[in-house]
């Protein structure tokens, strides 16, 4: 007859086992435990909120809006496409991003071929933080009845486009 006793030496084996096994299994719930979120900082003036519009140039403006109106339904009056969106913090304002095509001798966003419009949060104080870091900086500002212009150009002197809308409750510039 078989004898069916486990040997201590086995039963110690399978008991460091088990526990072994129980530890990891105790890290692995813990690591995936979900860490308490920090309280939130009030986000820093001078927030790029989305994309305010795509601008470029081209040869053939009217072609080349049929041919995006056509391919990817791309249509809008005067040639321009508003784009709607509503922000993601604050699903109650609705934003839009323009999206034009410019004649090819437009100076509109020179030396560049192609231009960016990023909607910001508070112009002015975005171009004060850009201008301690260095970066060129157009000396012209716009006001416009829809916002605040101002322009500035990446490291390739690619020029961009920043704009604040007018804040729709109070309906004027700041």
């Amino acid at each position: 007859m078989l004898n069916t006793r486990i040997p201590a030496f086995i039963t110690a084996l399978l008991l460091i086992g088990v526990c072994f096994a129980q530890s990891e299994e105790k890290k692995i719930q813990q690591q995936e435990q979900p860490v308490a979120a920090a309280p939130a900082a009030q986000p820093q003036k001078g927030r790029v909120l989305g994309i305010g519009g795509i601008f470029f140039k081209s040869e053939h403006p009217g072609p080349m809006r049929e041919w995006y109106a056509k391919n990817l339904g791309l249509s809008g009056q005067g040639g321009e496409v508003m784009l709607h969106w509503r922000e993601k913090d604050n699903p109650q304002q609705e934003r839009m991003t323009v999206w034009s095509i410019f004649p090819a001798n437009s100076k509109y966003f020179e030396p560049s071929q192609l231009m960016v419009n990023y909607l910001v949060d508070d112009l002015d104080a975005l171009l004060e933080r850009l201008g301690k870091a260095g970066v060129k900086i157009d000396p012209k500002r716009q006001n416009a009845p829809f916002g605040k212009f101002a322009w500035i150009y990446d490291p390739d002197g690619n020029k961009i486009e920043l704009w604040q809308p007018l804040d729709p409750a109070n309906q004027k510039l700041n």
